[in-house]
């Protein structure tokens, strides 16, 4: 169930088919790691991002290659019925290649730019102002990207200047945030005087420490009405990476601040891109800002959970919900609000399986072997089985609530199943006792 959050008032910026800000949901987008001129590849992990549940992805565009690929990985996404905006993510030659390559310019939903390495001096007010005219043009958004690392070194040069000379005692990290948000103020600034509307813009200032962020968003926030990209630029890997972007991103939304959002964590070789996405879902879903899937609740095991069959069936479960969400989100309304259990012990086992839609509650060390299944608050039966038996009698389980419980969304109403295997199962098969 989502919660009321009072949101940061921002107008609202229209990236293809999806609202960012205006009052809209926090939006989840992600970037794929593939070569982009890689055609085969870029669309396959664009697919896969969008299918987590990625509803904006952005590709990197550096070279003329990376260009010309971009038109066929829209065609093919479109082929697969897949409509997710694309974002083109430009730095130092991105007015070269937008102007060489128009059709790469319509086939972007919104162009990504970085105040910071747009170019320098007058040349960096040419190269700015021919993005933005390409952008009013095709009616794209833009997203004006300060990062820390590539901030405009001139606009820094001379904050640091003026603290000498007028003896501010300003420390080096304040004056860097002040230069972030200017950076970004004064961009927006130029993109409405270059005749984008603010319906086309969305701000970001990233940094890749947790508050310093807080920091940076919420003075940039009291500064402006345009919608917030929140995140931390080089978030970092595996633990690290999840704790320090819901850190600080948590602090923000909980606090009404930001419009969408990415998780930039680096995956170890040959990993896979979706943790990023399935983290930003799990963020806005803890915080009760949006539902994206059905939530899985685990114990976290202790001496008396020395078996691991509920870790094996946690996973096994989790990643079963993984699988079928896409068919589910399309087929029956309101399924991403169901929540399971899968319990070790009897200490708190019953209790948060009954507190779930459907929960299981798994024998502990010295218990008897036997897994009472709580639908709704009351005990409905008993699983016994081997880890293989109980998992695949659990997501019977699982499809039969799902069957039962949400309507079909074509009528918006409840309707018969069919025969095609979500009948109702036959529990005498699944080892009720």
């Amino acid at each position: 169930m989502t919660t009321s959050v009072r949101r940061h008032e921002t107008v609202a910026v229209k990236v293809g088919k999806v609202t960012v800000g205006g009052g809209a949901p926090v939006v989840v987008q992600s970037m794929t790691s593939t070569d982009t001129a890689d055609v085969a590849a870029t669309t396959k992990q664009c697919l896969e991002l969008a299918e987590a549940g990625s509803e904006l992805v952005r590709v990197t565009v550096n070279l003329p290659e990376a260009a010309a690929a971009v038109p066929e990985i829209r065609r093919r996404l479109d082929d697969a019925g897949c409509d997710v905006p694309l974002i083109g993510d430009f730095h130092y030659n991105g007015h070269t290649l937008l102007t060489s390559y128009r059709e790469m310019a319509r086939a972007l939903d919104k162009y990504r730019i970085n105040p910071g390495n747009v170019g320098t001096g007058r040349r960096r007010d040419e190269q700015f102002a021919t993005i933005c005219a390409i952008a009013r043009e095709n009616g794209k958004a833009v997203r004006i990207g300060v990062n820390g690392g590539s901030l405009n070194q001139e606009l820094v040069l001379a904050k640091m200047q003026e603290n000498t000379d007028r003896d501010l005692g300003r420390s080096s990290e304040e004056i860097l945030n002040e230069c972030m948000v200017l950076s970004a103020l004064q961009s927006t600034e130029l993109a409405l005087e270059c005749g984008l509307a603010r319906e086309q813009i969305v701000i970001s200032c990233k940094v890749s420490r947790p508050r310093e962020l807080i920091s940076l968003y919420r003075d940039l926030a009291a500064k402006t009405a345009q919608p917030l990209h929140l995140g931390l630029t080089e978030a970092g890997m595996g633990t690290k990476g999840l704790v320090w972007s819901s850190a600080a991103m948590g602090v923000l939304l909980a606090e009404g601040i930001g419009d969408t959002i990415r998780v930039s964590l680096t995956p170890r070789p040959g990993g896979d891109r979706r943790e990023e996405v399935y983290a930003a879902c799990e963020l806005l879903q803890s915080l009760g800002i949006r539902a994206f899937a059905p939530s899985v609740t685990a114990c976290p095991g202790c001496g008396r959970t020395t078996s691991s069959t509920f870790q094996e069936l946690a996973e096994r479960i989790q990643g079963y919900v993984r699988e079928k969400m896409p068919l589910w989100k399309a087929e029956r309304e309101g399924v991403e609000t169901m929540t399971l259990a899968v319990m070790g012990c009897i200490v708190n086992g019953p209790g948060e399986s009954k507190a779930a839609s459907i929960g299981i509650s798994l024998p502990g060390t010295g218990e008897a072997p036997s897994c009472p299944v709580y639908v709704d608050g009351q005990k409905f039966t008993t699983l016994k089985g081997s880890p293989e038996e109980l998992s695949a009698a659990f997501r019977a389980l699982v499809d039969d609530y799902v069957a039962t419980k949400y309507p079909r969304k074509e009528r918006g109403k409840r309707e018969p199943d069919d025969a095609a295997g979500t009948a109702s199962p036959d529990r005498d098969n699944l080892h009720a006792k």
